[in-house]
Parts: C-alpha cells; structure tokens; sequence
C-alpha cells in the first residue's frame, strides 16, 4: 500500500496553529527567559483549560522533546531559526504531514536533512547537551557516558507510588483498571505502578484521596534503603516537597516521629499540604534558617537521610531543561555543598544509627568519591551498602544511595 494510500485511509490528525502557539510560547520560556519547562507547561495548561486531554498530550510530549533535542533541532534549523521552523522540522521528523503553517518548505529538506546528519557525527549535538558538559561528563564515566547519555534522552515511564497506609498496590492497579487506566506493578518494588494510560491521572478521585504520588521507582528506593521501622525518629534532611518523607510515614507504618528539614519555607509548605492529603501525621516540618537548627538535633535520630542537593543528571529524562543549566563550574559548587551537608548532617545520627546518603546524579565525584572522603575523615562510621542505579540497565532515573551506620564506641 502507498503512503498516499495508507494516509486516505488513516487521515492524520490535524495539527491546529493555536496549538503551535501555545508551543512556542512556552519554548520561548525556557530558552529565552530561563523558566522552568515543567513550571511553564503546568502555567500554560492551567491558563488555557478549555484544552482537551489530547491536546494537552500533543502539547506535553512535543514540549519535552523539542527541550530534550534542542541543540539537534535549532542546529538543523540553521541560523537564521525561529520556534515555528524548529517546531516544523520536529513533526516532519517525527511522522507529521506538513501542514500549511509550517515555515519549511519541501526546497528548505535536502538542507535540514544534511544538517541533521551533520549532527549525527557529533554526539554533543546529537543528543542536545552543551560541549563542555558533554566533555566534564565523559572524564567522569569514561566510555559508559554514552550509554546512559543516550538513555537520559529517552521518554521517561509514568510510575506511582501507592500510598499503603490506605490501600495495597493491588487494590489500587485494580481500582485503576476499573476506571480505564491502563496500568502493571513495577517488579522489585513493593509500591510501584506503571501507567501505561494517557488519561489524566490529577483529576481523578484516587489522586484526590491520597491514594497514590507520582514518584520514580528509583527514587522510591531511597526510603527502602532507610529502611525505618514504626515508632523510629527519622530525620529527612533535605526534605524538598517531601516525596520520601511521605514515604518513610507509610514504611513507619504513621508511628514515630519524622523530621522534615529544607533551606525553602515553600517547598515545606507543599509537604504539609500533600501529608494532609495522604492522611500523614507523624512529619513535623522545620525550616533550617541557622546552623542552631541542625545542633539542636545532634545524636537525636536512628535514621537520617540526606537526599543532597545535586547535579540531577539522573533525571534528565523527567527535567531535560537542565542539561543546558548545568556546567562543570556548578557541579564543582554542587559537591562543596555535598561535602559540607555530611559533614554537619551527620552529626545528627545517634550512635547505632544509620546515615543515608543520595543523588539523583550518576557522577562518581558527587556520589561514591564523597562517601570515601567522608568515611577517611569519620571513623565512627561504616559502609553498609551502597547501590549505583543505571537508566541503561535499570530504566529508571539514575540514583546513587550509601548507607552507613554510626558505630557505637566502648564508652556509649
């Protein structure tokens, strides 16, 4: 059957000019105005919510990949380019009809097609992230950059965490199917669910009942390698908007006391309100405004976590905007900061205690080197475990957590 043939009988969907607007719009945020791509894309849905779940979809997936391979795009686009010609060469590309809009024309391809196989030569362009980052990334992980490089350009998976504090993963993949989406529990996890659905999982009455939190299966590892029990004191260090505190309360079983910390009073406050939700009441939130803060808890916990500020390589696939945030130099300021956290943090574990240490960066200078710096410096702890997750081998986002118990000394 002919391509002509094959398009009278599956027409393809039309691509309406509002909606490239709307695309451009928001690229412009990004890479014009450096906003964040997840914080546009939610600021564009939520001013236009006459937009159906299928163009929402459109939207969505267009935006994330035309941010994932901007370098490769605006390099085929040339360089006199703008977001509409950028946008046309991605859906041309991408098995799209050309449509009246588009600023290409069937002249401008044989071009824009040399220029893509240009860019093929050169794995920087390539796979879209900046030259001197490509390079940093390479001396780092040597030939295995390439692999997980071309990993962390792919569609990350939908995956959730069931809240087990109401319901069992089971009942809740069950409760999803009845209601039309698609769904498979993620193997090794004991939480985890793959989406598989489209249908906007936000609106519905299982999200609003705090059955569930979207959360990577990777970073669902983090709180299993905590590994609390109910009636512990845990202290989330580093706690953001709290997905591994709420976490932590469902494998504490909601008995005990967890600390949540964090530099940011509003990323607090939206761990109030999602605890709330998940009928959480254990976490008390406190803000680290001076070092007062962290000496008044020295020795007190069985469980600190420090899930470190970092370089968020590992989570790419999820944020890819920040590749073209990143640079060697910051990197360099990201690990003193790694550095100084476990050097104060860990003052916090009680001997017998254990220390838990994690990125979403797949960096040995951010991960396993500051283990071994910290363990030369600090006797009175020891590796227990340590574990390296790989978006080439795993499919998840990459993580690294280390846990080390603080040794109890003869005079405690």
């Amino acid at each position: 059957m002919s391509q002509n043939e094959t398009n009278k009988k599956n027409p393809p969907t039309r691509i309406h000019a509002v909606l490239i607007g709307y695309l451009s719009t928001a690229l412009k945020e990004v890479f014009e105005e450096g906003k964040y791509a997840d914080r546009v894309l939610e600021k564009t849905f939520r001013s236009n919510r006459v937009l159906g779940a299928r163009d929402r979809a459109f939207i969505a997936t267009t935006f994330y990949d035309i941010v994932r391979f901007y370098r490769r795009l605006a390099y085929a686009a040339g360089e006199d380019h703008d977001w509409l010609r950028i946008i046309s060469i991605y859906l041309l590309t991408n098995g799209s009809t050309r449509e009246p809009w588009m600023s290409t024309s069937e002249n401008d391809w044989p071009e824009i097609q040399q220029r893509l196989d240009e860019a093929e030569r050169q794995r920087s362009l390539h796979e879209s992230v900046p030259d001197e980052l490509d390079h940093y990334c390479e001396e780092q992980l040597g030939s295995r950059w390439a692999t997980e490089l071309h990993s962390l350009n792919e569609r990350p998976p939908v995956i959730l965490r069931t809240n087990t504090l109401k319901l069992s993963r089971d009942k809740l993949i069950q409760r999803l199917r009845e209601s039309g989406i698609e769904c498979t529990a993620v193997e090794g996890s004991s939480s985890a669910i793959e989406v598989h659905s489209t249908k906007s999982l936000f609106t519905t009455d299982f999200f609003k009942s705090g059955f569930f939190e979207m959360q990577d299966s990777a970073s669902q590892r983090v709180a299993e390698m905590v590994a609390p029990q109910p009636g512990m004191k845990v202290i989330d260090a580093c706690a953001g908007a709290g997905g591994k505190s709420l976490h932590l309360a469902c494998l504490m079983q909601n008995k005990g006391r967890i600390i949540a910390l964090d530099t940011e009073e509003w990323k607090l406050a939206e761990l109030k309100k999602r605890a709330r939700r998940n009928d959480i009441h254990i976490i008390e939130t406190r803000v680290i405004d001076s070092s007062k803060v962290i000496k008044r808890l020295e020795g007190y916990a069985d469980r600190v976590l420090l899930d470190v500020p970092c370089s968020g390589i590992g989570v790419w696939r999820r944020n890819p905007d920040a590749k073209y945030k990143m640079d060697p130099e910051r990197i360099a300021r990201i690990m003193d900061q790694q550095r100084e956290i476990l050097q104060q943090y860990s003052r916090m574990v009680k001997p017998g205690g254990q220390l838990i240490y994690a990125t979403c960066s797949i960096l040995p200078g951010e991960n396993q080197q500051q283990i071994d710096a910290f363990l030369a410096e600090h006797p009175e702890f020891k590796l227990d475990q340590c574990i390296n997750l790989w978006p080439s081998e795993h499919g998840t986002d990459g993580f690294f957590i280390a846990r080390m118990s603080r040794v109890v000394s003869r005079e405690s």
